[in-house]
């Protein structure tokens, strides 16, 4: 099992990416390069975007007293990312590794071309053992990243695999990525997971997830449609996030494929094609789940595709989603929940429409299961909420267009709705928006200006002046019906109470006790929140930072957290940033002033909170105020003259 992944001898890094390493600006490094004779020379790239050596310059930061301590796991990846051809090549060559050392294989000695990061891989193995060695490497890996390829996201596969039913069952992900589907299968429970993947290194890393968690199963190499690696295989479910838009999918050799069991697929509709290769692998009654673009819904030439599928009960939901959910961020996609049907079975009289484009998936996620739920408890039901859900008689959808976008077929809000409702909500908004003049916090500038004496949250630590814990390995799924909530990252970013659940693989249970502060490891911007409640377990992916009560103020300490330098001092990448908390500066005061600057802080996420309610409340009174005067329910108070 000797593998290989062109590994260079000399790994190089940019000016911008020794910015990051270090945690300065770039224009640092270039006064580095030009008042230090000793900074390592250049060894490739050009002259307007040099490259130098990654150890020379380790060393060279590390001389200065310049580079930060790193844990292993961190100084391990930042060198594979260096080395490799891509990080998943990378990864995968050290996780092959890790299966061999795991199950006892001396073959397993990697190429000597790995030999410099041998000494690091063997300290995480000895370590965390060689499934906990791969799955910190997995988390490094999976943070968002240039060359790094978009992953369905943790909360929405854990949705589809919801909606798919899996239970104990056994799973096909056609179209697997890197695998965060097939985890969230095993997560929920599924015996056996299988999946096939056209990027030969992103199929070998889910396989090797699988055998490194001794998952029974399989990911192979190639192309689904055009060489189907589990041709005859019909499983419980099929659960899929397939390339859009494909252009070259193979429509001219596989015009009468047996798999088109609803018609022939039309060259312009490749996501349908995946449809039908979905259902083609289910048994009767088993469930298969896609996640598509919108347009799939109501393109012209899918018509006939999506007219079969309903009138041979094939189709049985389909789900608007909120935009930003998965890649392309700025669409909102739709979720088809797909049924195998017996052939001599009578089509159910009704599919289910859910528009839930307007919230946020981890508020509208499990409102989205529990319609479903109740739907496919009694298909030929009454669904129906006002704006949201409808079960949608088959022959209604059976028009000239068949057009399943659900904004287009939900019921019209009622008059309540836009009359009393619209006083009710008026009425919040005015007591909201009364409050905020007492909770901004009074302030004013400090007489002798801002003072430079700060700590790291590392040196704290050190110091014994907090506990830092974390980030756990753990995981969430839907919710159970016994346990203790989990904390999860959404929950501290939307500042929400606890919504996760503890599932059969969560890992370590870390409780949260009332004063610790807890910090999303991957977020758009650095957010502190306290911990107000007992009976919560910290979630993945987060930071737990534990103050010592005779030397830091909670209240203090993430207020001062939350602050833009520290962002900018702790992140390593932009857009979705990925947060070293250990580099975030707390400023050095007596507990006395620290508690007078944590009333202050307590106040103002108070403050910021009132703020989103106002927002929220403000832009559902306007539209409810649209809805009832275009629609004669409402009527302005001025006399028409």
């Amino acid at each position: 099992m000797c593998e290989t992944f062109g590994v260079q001898e000399n790994p190089t890094i940019t000016a911008a990416e020794i910015a990051r390493l270090a945690g300065v600006g770039r224009a640092a490094v270039s006064n580095w390069r030009k008042r230090h004779p000793d900074f390592p020379a250049p060894v490739g790239g050009t002259t307007a975007s040099p490259e130098f050596d990654l150890i020379q310059v380790e060393q060279w930061l590390r001389a200065q007293g310049k580079l930060p301590e790193l844990a292993t796991a961190d100084r391990l990846w930042r060198h594979l990312a260096a080395a490799s051809d891509t990080p998943a090549a990378g990864l995968a060559a050290v996780g092959a590794f890790l299966l061999a050392r795991q199950r006892g294989s001396r073959s397993g000695h990697p190429d000597a071309q790995l030999a410099p990061l041998m000494t690091d891989i063997a300290e995480l193995a000895d370590e965390l053992g060689p499934q906990g060695a791969f799955d910190e490497l997995w988390q490094r890996f999976s943070a968002p990243g240039p060359g790094r390829p978009f992953a369905t996201p943790d909360d929405l596969a854990d949705l589809m695999i919801g909606l798919a039913s899996v239970g104990g069952g056994s799973v096909i992900d056609p179209a697997a990525g890197s695998g965060a589907i097939l985890r969230a299968a095993v997560r929920a429970g599924s015996t056996s997971v299988y999946g096939q993947e056209l990027d030969e290194d992103l199929a070998r890393l889910a396989g090797l997830w699988l055998a490194l968690h001794d998952v029974p199963g399989e990911v192979s190499a190639g192309d689904s449609l055009r060489a189907d690696a589990f041709a005859g295989r019909a499983v419980d479910a099929v659960v899929c996030h397939p390339p859009f838009g494909a252009t070259n999918w193979g429509d001219d050799e596989l015009g009468h494929d047996p798999r088109w069991i609803v018609g022939t697929t039309p060259r312009t509709e490749p996501e349908l094609a995946w449809v039908q290769h979905a259902l083609a692998h289910l048994r009767v009654g088993g469930h298969a789940v896609l996640l598509m673009p919108p347009t799939v819904a109501s393109r012209r030439a899918g018509k006939r595709i999506r007219g079969e599928l309903l009138r041979r009960g094939h189709l049985r939901a389909v789900i608007a989603l909120p935009p930003g959910v998965a890649a392309p961020h700025g669409v909102p996609l739709h979720l088809w929940v797909l049924r195998r049907a017996a052939t001599d079975a009578p089509p159910p009289a009704r599919a289910l429409l859910i528009d839930a484009a307007g919230g946020d998936l981890a508020d509208t996620g499990p409102r989205v299961l529990a319609a479903w739920r109740t739907f496919a408890a009694a298909p030929d039901g009454d669904v129906e909420e006002a704006g949201f859900a409808r079960a949608v008689p088959v022959i209604e959808l059976l028009d000239e267009d068949v057009d399943l976008t659900p904004a287009r077929r939900q019921p019209a809000v009622v008059g309540e709705a836009s009359g009393e409702h619209l006083v009710r909500t008026r009425e919040r908004l005015a007591a909201i928006v009364g409050e905020l003049p007492a909770l901004l916090p009074q302030v004013t500038p400090a007489p002798d200006g801002p003072d430079g004496l700060f700590l790291t949250v590392g040196e704290l630590a050190k110091t014994g002046a907090l506990q830092l814990i974390g980030p756990v390995r753990a995981g969430t799924s839907t919710p159970a019906p016994h346990g203790p909530p989990v904390l999860t990252v959404q929950d501290v970013l939307a500042g929400v109470e606890a919504s996760g659940r503890v599932d059969d693989r969560f890992g370590q249970e870390i409780p949260l006790a009332v004063g610790d502060v807890v910090v999303p490891m991957i977020a758009r911007q650095l957010t502190a929140r306290v911990v107000t409640a007992e009976g919560v377990l910290l979630g993945r992916n987060l930071y737990l930072l534990r103050p010592n009560a005779a030397a830091l103020d909670p209240w203090f300490l993430a207020g001062q957290l939350r602050t833009s330098a520290n962002e900018k001092q702790s992140s390593s990448l932009s857009g979705t940033m990925r947060f070293d908390i250990r580099r975030a500066q707390v400023r050095r005061l007596s507990l006395d002033e620290q508690r007078v600057h944590g009333d202050a802080f307590r106040r103002l996420v108070a403050f910021e909170s009132a703020i989103r309610q106002a927002a929220s409340l403000g832009a559902e009174l306007a539209q409810l105020t649209a809805d009832g005067l275009a629609r004669g329910i409402l009527r302005p108070d001025a006399d028409i003259r």
